[in-house]
Order: C-alpha cells, then sequence, then structure tokens
C-alpha cells in the first residue's frame, strides 16, 4: 500500500521515480531566447531550496481561494531559477530587463499582477507591469503616497495579506485595480533603486519561501541595474571624450587651415607690389624664369618689355608723392590692357616695370603703337591729372637665345633709356625750333 497524501486524502504510490530533467524549451514559462540576452553569473545571496521552487498550493492553509484567474505555471527547479538569473543578467539595456523581472516576478509567486518600480528622485516610477488588467504602467507617484516608498525608505519587504487594513496603504489606488493583497521587496536593500511588488484580487499570504525568492530576484536586478547604470556612465563617458577629442582635432584642422591661408597670404604679399597689385621684383622674377624656361624647351618667341615712368621725380616735387602714387597706379592700369593675362608684368622700381610676354610674333613697333594707344586714352580719362608718360626698351628674346632672363632685362633696360634720352633731346630741341 502506498501512503495517503496528508493534503488530498489519496493514496500515493510507494515508490516514486525520479522524473529526468529536462532542456528548457520554447514553450516553458521561464524561456527567453539567448540570441536576445546577454550576462553575469547570479549572485549567492538568500540560499534557494528546490522544496520553495516546485511548491504550487492553489489553495492555501486557511482555506482562502489563491487567484481569480489561472496564474502561470510556477517554477519547478532550480536550475530554471538560476537560467533565468542568467538571462536576466546578460541583459544589456533597461528594456531588456524590465521585460525579465515583470514576468518573473509575477510567476514566482503565482500572483495575479507583478510590477517593476524604479526609484526617480522623491517619486516612485512604475516602469514595468506583467498583469491581466492594466494597472499603473508608466505612472509617477511620490514615495511618500505609495507602498513601494515605504519599501524603498524603510529598505525592508512588505507582505500585506489585507490592504484595507494597513495604514500604510492608500486604498483607493488599489480597490480601482481590484487588489487585496501584495508582497513587495526592494531592489537592493542599501539605497534602494527601486521595488518589485506582486499583487492579488484576492485575499493572499505568500511564503516566507516566496518572499525570499522574490528578493533573491530584486538583488539579481539590482546587479544588472547596476551594471547598466555603469554601462550607461561608461557611454557618456566615451561620447563626452569622443566629442572633446573631435573639437579638438576641430581646431588643429581650422589652426592647419588658418596657417596655410596665412601661408599663402604671406607669399602672395612677399610677391606682390603693394600699391600696384602686380608683381614685385621678387614675383615677376620667379614667375617670368618659368616661362623664360618654357620658351626654350617649346621653341617659341618672347618679348622682355622694359618701361619707366617719365617725369615722376617732378610730379612729385610738384603735386606731391599721392599724385605720385596715382600716375604709377595708372601706368600699371595701361599696362594691365595692353599685355595679356597670361604674361608676366611686374613692378621692380619706384617707376620701372618690365614685362615677359610669351608666344608672341607680333613686331616691335606694334606693342609699341598698342602701348602708346592705351596711354593716351588714360590722360583722356584724367585730363585733371598730371599726364602720363612711358619710356618703353624692348628685347626680342628668340628660341636659341643664350642670354640669362637677367641680361635680357639689363638690354632691355639699356633699349629704354636710349628711348628716353631721344625723349628728352627731342625736347631740347622743340624751343630751338
Amino acid at each position: 500500500m502506498g501512503n495517503p497524501d496528508p493534503q488530498f486524502g489519496n493514496e500515493l504510490p510507494a515508490t516514486r521515480k525520479k522524473p529526468k530533467p529536462r532542456p528548457l524549451q520554447p514553450r516553458d514559462p521561464w524561456y527567453v531566447s539567448r540570441n536576445i540576452f546577454h550576462c553575469k553569473a547570479m549572485p549567492r545571496s538568500n540560499p534557494i531550496t528546490a522544496s520553495a521552487l516546485s511548491r504550487h498550493a492553489r489553495t492555501t492553509s486557511n482555506g482562502l481561494t489563491q487567484n481569480a484567474c489561472t496564474p502561470a505555471e510556477p517554477v519547478q527547479t532550480v536550475e530554471q531559477f538560476v537560467e533565468l538569473v542568467a538571462h536576466l543578467s546578460r541583459a544589456t539595456d533597461l528594456c531588456q530587463i524590465l521585460a525579465i523581472v515583470a514576468p518573473a516576478a509575477r510567476k514566482l509567486t503565482q500572483a495575479d499582477s507583478a510590477a517593476v518600480i524604479l526609484r526617480e528622485g522623491q517619486h516612485a516610477f512604475y516602469a514595468a507591469e506583467d498583469s491581466v488588467q492594466p494597472l499603473w504602467q508608466g505612472k509617477r507617484v511620490p514615495i511618500t503616497q505609495c507602498i513601494s516608498g515605504w519599501v524603498m525608505n524603510s529598505r525592508t519587504s512588505v507582505s500585506i495579506f489585507d490592504i484595507d487594513k494597513d495604514p500604510r496603504i492608500q486604498s483607493e489606488h488599489y480597490r480601482t485595480a481590484s487588489i487585496r493583497s501584495l508582497s513587495m521587496v526592494p531592489i537592493r536593500t542599501h539605497s534602494p533603486l527601486g521595488a518589485i511588488g506582486n499583487y492579488w484580487v484576492n485575499q493572499h499570504h505568500p511564503t516566507q519561501e516566496q518572499v525570499r525568492l522574490l528578493q533573491a530576484l530584486a538583488d539579481s536586478t539590482a546587479l544588472a541595474l547596476e551594471k547598466f547604470h555603469i554601462q550607461q556612465e561608461m557611454e557618456t563617458l566615451v561620447h563626452r571624450r569622443t566629442q572633446e577629442l573631435e573639437e579638438a582635432n576641430q581646431e588643429l584642422r581650422n589652426d592647419a587651415l588658418l596657417r596655410r591661408q596665412m601661408e599663402v597670404q604671406i607669399i602672395h604679399l612677399s610677391l606682390t607690389d603693394e600699391l600696384t597689385g602686380l608683381n614685385n621684383r621678387r614675383g615677376f622674377l620667379l614667375r617670368a624664369e618659368q616661362l623664360f624656361k618654357l620658351v626654350h624647351r617649346m621653341q617659341t618667341r618672347a618679348w622682355l618689355v622694359y618701361g619707366d615712368i617719365d617725369n615722376l621725380k617732378r610730379v612729385n616735387d610738384e603735386f606731391g608723392h599721392e599724385s605720385g602714387d596715382r600716375l604709377i597706379r595708372g601706368a600699371a592700369k595701361v599696362l594691365r590692357e595692353s599685355f595679356r593675362d597670361s604674361d608676366v608684368i611686374g613692378r621692380i622700381g619706384g617707376d620701372e616695370f618690365v614685362i615677359f610676354a610669351t608666344g608672341t610674333s607680333a613686331p616691335l613697333d606694334q606693342i609699341h603703337a598698342r602701348l602708346d594707344r592705351n596711354v593716351l586714352h588714360y590722360n583722356n580719362c584724367f585730363n585733371d591729372q598730371p599726364a602720363l608718360s612711358l619710356s618703353i626698351g624692348s628685347i626680342r628674346c628668340e628660341p636659341r637665345c643664350s642670354q640669362t632672363l637677367e641680361e635680357l632685362i639689363h638690354l632691355a633696360d639699356a633699349a629704354m633709356y636710349i628711348e628716353k634720352r631721344s625723349k628728352h633731346a627731342q625736347l631740347r630741341d622743340e624751343p630751338a625750333n
């Protein structure tokens, strides 16, 4: 004969084979896909017994019906609880943590509803729930006005058999949800991060083992939340540091760009005549030398033209240096209009200009005639100012010439002085005539 079961009054077999454990299946109440969460080991505080995990009493010792609705199946083995905590510790964000904890808390005690409450300053935030009907998810309540706040402030768990008889409960909040009993534990006993609450629509006493299991789940939740907060702080720190480095790199790029712009400006200033905007002596020699080499390589012809402003000293003495500067700028304007953009024009002295014109087969007289026309046009436009007069000397650069650029400049300078002396001689002869 078997032994009688003291609760149900029936007989049990004399011998019972121990069921062989099976792997966790997707249909099991605690199954969570391994492809979703990632983890660390469950804390070993608060011993968990197999009897506490396997106890499934639908009727309490005082004869009260436990649940109005049919709860989910309870945890059957310690291994399944460890699997649950492993999934929890592998969670990498708050949504994953809440998605595990709320259903787990409900199944641990076969409650009708379960909620995860997080502390936000002086408010309790109902972050997640697993319930047959909506409770308070998404709401924020002052911690002085809810039992979860009491649990967090007192740092201890609480089980209330009849909420109508407990002064800590503002029962109107629970009557609307048809709640009669509850059990709540803090998430971390020192400086709680929140609380886990289980609720029943009928009066119910959770066992001590169930409360201990619920507290063990809360402790594991605390570890997961601490890891999440640390991860958030690290990500924030990395993001801030990355921003700082990016800002520093941007400053370096801006400094480098500014240096390049300044270098270009310095080079431009070092090669440019400030008064006329033409090449100065250094700029003319640098650019003309490149064209001079190109003329030899391409076997083309070129002209080197040397110009000098007549009577600039007399204009400065009689009309002032401002008039003299205006005359210099006028000469630069005439030269720009007389030659092409590809030709190199420079001011190499106070009143001296030099031009290196490539790829032209125009005769010397034609070049001089074009200059004379532009000088005449300028004087007609500015007839209230001292007249502009240029003395020009030109040297033809043949493809096989042996002179250097400097030698050609000297030859053109000598030709210019021949024309200048000729002009002076003409001026001396005019009164005699």
